[in-house]
């Protein structure tokens, strides 16, 4: 029996974000998209999941989603069979980019979390496409159905995330990470260096894709976590 698969959506996503995969993986696998959007610091999302995950599971996350499974592994890497980081990344949050955040804050409260939103995705998000727009509609749905309140809890969490190198070092299940060539927010070398730090990981780079490549390239996206679920449980 293969084992259920976890999905963990980025800031201000919900299970929208891998609706193309779960079309295509659910016959085979059970799949469960778990939020991240209760708690204002990535161990406390990280701890309140833990009790509602099955008991072992093959875990994807992208973006904030990939940052708190590494936190997952930290904390339970026996519960999870196999690995895939997608557009993340898992160093701590800089001095500059936190403080960053505290403007985006003010402006979210303020009712303006369209702007933010859009402010931050045209530049960082998409790679250039014909389906560009409908993406960064879909996405601004996500958002609008999550909220301000989501938005500033996220934000909190990631300004005092903790650095996962070490994590990653310890990791002994098969792991694929994946990003898209045009994504702005955490490029390709910062995965390059996330798979030089994990025994025996697999590094993808779909070119077509930006941020994220879950709904900018499907069909790619779907095969190689495919390819990933059918990896031996047992690393060479």
């Amino acid at each position: 029996m293969a084992e259920p698969v976890v999905f963990l959506p980025g800031m201000m996503c919900d299970a929208r974000l891998f609706g193309p995969q779960i079309a295509e993986l659910s016959a085979d696998h059970a799949i469960m998209v778990a939020p991240v959007t209760r708690g204002e610091r990535i161990e406390e999302i990280a701890s309140g999941l833990l009790d509602e995950l099955p008991g072992r599971f093959a875990l994807a996350g992208l973006s904030m989603g990939g940052i708190v499974a590494m936190e997952l592994l930290r904390r339970a890497p026996d519960r999870i069979s196999r690995l895939a980081l997608m557009d993340t990344n898992p160093l701590a949050e800089t001095p500059q980019v936190a403080a960053d955040r505290e403007p985006q804050i003010v402006k979210v409260r303020a009712g303006r979390m369209e702007d933010v939103m859009r402010d931050e995705m045209k530049p960082n998000y998409l790679a250039p496409g014909p389906f560009r727009n409908e993406i960064l509609d879909l996405v601004m749905d996500m958002a609008h159905a999550l909220g301000p309140e989501v938005f500033i809890r996220q934000s909190r969490a990631l300004q005092r995330r903790r650095d996962q190198q070490g994590t990653l070092r310890k990791c002994k299940v098969p792991t694929l990470i994946m990003c898209g060539a045009h994504d702005a927010l955490c490029p390709v070398k910062r995965h390059t260096f996330m798979a030089e730090l994990i025994h025996g990981a697999e590094l993808k780079v779909i070119e077509t894709a930006g941020h994220l490549p879950t709904l900018e390239a499907p069909d790619e996206t779907t095969q190689a976590l495919r390819d990933w679920l059918r990896q031996p449980l047992i690393l060479r």
